[in-house]
């Protein structure tokens, strides 16, 4: 029975650890909006493409 009791606690401590992780992504992702950084990240795959083709010729 003690072996039981020990994963209920688990379970509900991973499902607390679990939820707080998912707030802080969100909390991250729409509160501490950084547009300026998400639109050059966004771009990276666009930027140099002319620079990387003269490298190569």
């Amino acid at each position: 029975m003690a072996i039981q009791h020990i994963f209920d606690d688990a379970s509900r401590v991973m499902t607390v650890v679990s939820f707080t992780t998912f707030l802080g992504i969100l909390a991250w992702t729409f509160l501490l909006r950084r547009e300026r950084d998400f639109a050059a990240t966004a771009a990276l795959p666009f930027a140099d493409d002319d620079e990387v083709e003269d490298d190569y010729v």
